[in-house]
């Protein structure tokens, strides 16, 4: 790990007009180091959506700075911002819904590729397109046979995997991973997860993990930060949280995770 992190939030904050205003991030600090896998858990509405809005500058703060590798990304014009984007992508909860239906797997994968880069456009292009295609669905477990499919031929599982390798091809630094595994099957989330740890380790990738499965932040990530309305209340080790939790709310969300065998948390004293 780094000593200077690769993404570094600073008083970062989102209000939204109203009677009264709406605070959904406050006061926010957190960095992330190169090749880590930060993982930020909160129940439903804390505000973990809003602030991966803010990291990928899909929506602007009210207040507070978002460095990535020391550059202020809310002050980059929009050209400059498209330049940096192949640097930062995102994987989100519901794979078929953040896929045009009219479009095939090859064509969906492609599509930041024609976007980013004049080599994939034109009849040429086309050809060498789907070439990288095929080589990023190889990456993530799935054949070439399938580049002409459409999203509703796949499963859940293959559909996030289409996903993954869509995210992947501008080769980023940095993916946010939005609820990624929460609407699979439990035996395909494992897959998708084991998918993950090896694409990070291959390709030196760093990880933002959003997640409120408390199973899946201690499988996957190497710290952790929980948030709670809007702020971050505590932040270690994925060991550290899990095993000491300082914080009276982490405390409780653990406590809340169901075990197999109830009078097993009696005889720790935990109820």
């Amino acid at each position: 790990m780094t000593a200077t992190p690769l993404l570094d939030i600073r008083g970062l904050r989102k209000e939204y007009p109203g009677r009264p205003p709406s605070l959904a991030v406050d006061d926010v600090d957190l960095c992330v180091h190169e090749g880590e896998t930060l993982a930020l858990v909160g129940e439903s509405g804390c505000g973990k959506t809003t602030l991966t809005r803010l990291v990928l500058r899909l929506t602007e703060p009210t207040a507070g700075t978002v460095h990535f590798d020391g550059t202020d990304l809310h002050r980059l014009d929009r050209g400059e911002l498209r330049r940096f984007r192949r640097q930062l992508q995102v994987v989100l909860q519901d794979p078929y819904s953040s896929m045009n239906p009219r479009m095939r797997v090859a064509d969906i994968v492609a599509e930041p590729l024609v976007t980013h880069d004049p080599e994939y456009r034109g009849r040429r292009g086309r050809a060498r397109g789907r070439e990288r295609v095929a080589e990023l669905l190889d990456a993530v477990g799935l054949d070439r046979t399938v580049l002409d499919r459409y999203p509703h031929e796949f499963s859940g599982g293959q559909r996030q995997r289409v996903s993954i390798a869509r995210a992947l091809a501008l080769e980023p630094r940095f993916v946010v991973l939005d609820e990624p595994t929460s609407a699979l099957d439990v035996s395909v989330q494992a897959r998708v997860l084991d998918l993950l740890a090896e694409l990070q380790q291959r390709l030196g990738l760093t990880y933002l993990f959003v997640s409120h499965n408390l199973a899946v932040v201690r499988q996957i990530s190497d710290r952790v930060a929980v948030m709670r309305t809007g702020r971050i209340v505590e932040t270690g080790t994925a060991e550290q949280v899990f095993a000491d939790p300082a914080h009276e709310y982490t405390r409780a969300l653990l406590a809340a995770v169901p075990v197999p065998d109830p009078r097993r948390r009696r005889r720790r004293g935990d109820a």
